[in-house]
């Protein structure tokens, strides 16, 4: 781009001549800008020999938020070796003072200017935040594109694979040629007030407003986890064209069912209708309206939205979390003693982000008294971005053991500034004789798995072991990891087999409760099967090494074959758990369980004991559970599992059923 022909520089020169702050330019030698202090800096800089990296920023754009510190720390590292940072923020919704918040925010030393009429964005051929071009002392463009590889729209590797201006800048002043001059920039469209394509008589005072205010601000206004607000019209305009990829491209609202399996309650969609008004709305150049026409503005959320006020409040911890500027931050989990001496009935729970501009998603757990040893882990709440709490039925509780213990489990997204978040959890408490239905977490896991390397779709199929013969299924959260691609489940009747939930493309970033709005009878069903699909080529963009086999595994890097199954059982009702895979009915009896537990134990050291020396070391057992079930059945950890260890936890595991 180092020539331009005479009639665009002219249009150039006429359209800055509108503004007196931008004086015409010739050619990106002579571009000039006002920064946050309205005085005007050359783009290129006066230096002749000097190289310039110009950085198109937005201030409300996440990606933004994340590289502003990357780029200042490049921009101190070649500034003596002259190299020149130089940023523009050409967004219309963005004003001076954003621009200073955004300066503050990520701490950039070098200069950021104004580009009010987008003329620079024009010249250079910009469309997104951030997006860089590196520019040599004759004016050419040498590198447009991304800043690296490791962010992607709801996505983000651990660290970057290939750091592509980086190594531009290193070759340009190294006298190489560039390897790879162009890439595709990632992140938000550039704001920007665009004539008219066709007419409308949409308005976003009547219309758009009120679409927007369903759908939208819950989560994109002041204080909430949604990167810049939606209930301005300046904003919105700004933010328009954006609106419509995020939508179109299914990013938003966030949601992941299949429509056509299912209904749930707490589904976050927008109809098809709605996205076309708004299509219609951008293409006519985004008109105002009346503003007699806008709706009321919606109220600042309340604190608690439970039936009334919290009986018990607790932090998740004694200080707060520190979050980290940028990067990915591992699953964070803190346990928390509430103190319960005696066994208690929830009968409401919600989950409060201390900072919900960090905090992506929170799940809470009861844990067991220690000592006490049962599998089915209990699911109390979470707290989703624009997804209420789970709203229990009158009469209906979530008992919880005296001397149990709630584990957070913390899902961070850093901003690009270094945050704190101390979250909260408020309760409703209830007494034994006015719940009627005891609300429990059954689960369907697979531990016993190993992906291969390279495949891009492993199936691993599970089930729900043991169903209670008389309540209610009301919701499902699925849990993998980052290879985890595609999630169902089926319930089977009566030779028929029915899928309740589809999720053809999982998130990693979304950990969704499906809650149906008509909860399915569990004396109908046979049993519940759910099938795990992963991905682990390198397809996958958040695939951490696709030459590795996969096994079970807490981190991130591992993955799992997960699901909370919860379930609404009647008190009053002499409650039996049937064995799906027998079909038939489990005795509570003594006599019953004791043989159970006997079978149980002689099966599992005829499948694992190899040697038949009466004793399992880690090297008999499969991959998976080795690393996450050794340690849970070798009490004494003396590097052996006897016929003792095993009997106590069947044992248990049958006491509880």
């Amino acid at each position: 781009m180092a020539r331009h022909s005479g009639s665009f520089l002219l249009v150039i020169m006429l359209s800055q001549a509108l503004w007196a702050e931008e004086p015409p330019s010739a050619s990106l030698h002579d571009l000039s800008l006002p920064g946050v202090n309205g005085k005007l800096v050359s783009v290129l800089g006066e230096e002749s020999d000097s190289v310039s990296v110009v950085c198109f920023l937005g201030s409300e754009c996440p990606l933004a938020r994340l590289y502003g510190p990357r780029l200042d720390a490049l921009s101190e590292k070649w500034k003596s070796k002259g190299v020149r940072f130089i940023g523009i923020n050409s967004n219309s919704q963005d004003s001076i003072e954003d621009l200073r918040i955004y300066l503050n925010r990520t701490g950039i030393e070098f200069p950021v200017l104004k580009d009010r009429l987008g003329t620079a964005a024009d010249l250079f051929g910009a469309t997104r935040t951030p997006e860089v071009f590196v520019v040599d002392s004759l004016g050419v463009i040498r590198y447009q594109g991304r800043i690296d590889d490791q962010y992607q729209p709801g996505l983000s590797r651990s660290e970057p694979e290939r750091e592509d201006l980086k190594v531009a800048i290193e070759q340009l002043m190294s006298g190489q040629k560039i390897a790879v001059a162009r890439t595709e920039p990632v992140g938000c469209l550039i704001g920007r007030i665009r004539d008219a394509e066709e007419s409308t008589s949409l308005t976003y005072a009547k219309e758009i407003s009120r679409i927007l205010q369903n759908r939208c601000v819950e989560c994109h206004r002041e204080g909430e986890i949604g990167p810049f607000a939606l209930t301005d019209f300046e904003e919105v305009q700004g933010w328009g064209e954006m609106l419509l990829e995020v939508i179109d491209q299914k990013r938003m609202p966030p949601w992941h069912a299949n429509p056509d399996h299912g209904e749930f309650l707490n589904a976050r969609s927008m109809p098809q209708d709605e996205i076309e008004q708004l299509r219609e709305w951008v293409r006519g150049g985004m008109p105002f309206g009346d503003e007699k026409d806008l709706p009321p503005p919606v109220p600042p959320a309340e604190k608690w939205q439970l039936k009334r006020e919290p009986d018990l409040v607790l932090d998740m911890h004694s200080r707060p979390f520190n979050v980290p500027a940028e990067g990915t931050v591992e699953y964070q989990y803190f346990v928390v003693d509430p103190q319960f001496e005696e066994d208690q009935w929830i009968v409401g729970a919600q989950v409060v982000p201390g900072n919900r501009s960090v905090v992506h998603h929170c799940l809470v757990f009861i844990r067991p008294p220690d000592g006490e040893d049962f599998r089915r882990v209990r699911w109390l709440t979470g707290f989703v971005p624009g997804q209420l709490p789970v709203d229990l039925p009158e009469n209906y509780g979530i008992f919880v053991p005296a001397g149990s213990r709630f584990v957070f489990q913390m899902h961070y997204t850093p901003t690009g500034a270094q945050e704190e978040d101390l979250s909260q959890l408020a309760l409703l408490l209830a007494n034994d004789e006015d719940v009627t239905h005891e609300v429990a977490t059954l689960i369907g896991i697979n531990r016993d798995f190993e992906i291969p390397p390279n495949v891009s779709s492993f199936a691993v199929d599970g089930d729900v072991t043991y169903l209670p013969d008389s309540g209610k299924l009301i919701g499902i959260a699925p849990h993998m990891h980052v290879r985890g691609k595609a999630f169902s489940v089926d319930v089977v009747r009566d030779g028929e087999r029915d899928t309740v939930l589809d999720v053809p493309h999982y998130d990693f970033n979304w950990q969704h409760f499906y809650q149906f709005v008509e909860p399915l009878p569990l004396a109908e069903l046979k049993g519940i099967e759910f099938r795990s699909v992963f991905d682990n080529s390198e397809k996958n963009p958040v695939n951490p090494d696709p030459e590795q086999y996969v096994t079970w595994g807490d981190q991130t890097w591992e993955e799992m074959a997960l699901a909370f199954f919860t379930v609404a059982i009647p008190r009053d009702q002499n409650v039996r758990y049937r064995n799906t895979s027998a079909d038939s009915v489990v005795s509570v009896s003594e006599s019953e369980r004791e043989e159970q537990a006997t079978k149980f134990v002689d099966q599992f050291f005829g499948r694992f004991d190899r040697n038949k020396d009466g004793k399992i070391v880690r090297s008999e057992l499969p991959i998976a559970m080795d690393r996450y079930g050794f340690r849970e059945l070798d009490r004494n950890r003396d590097g052996f599992i006897d016929p003792t260890e095993v009997r106590h936890r069947a044992d248990a595991e049958f006491r509880r059923r």
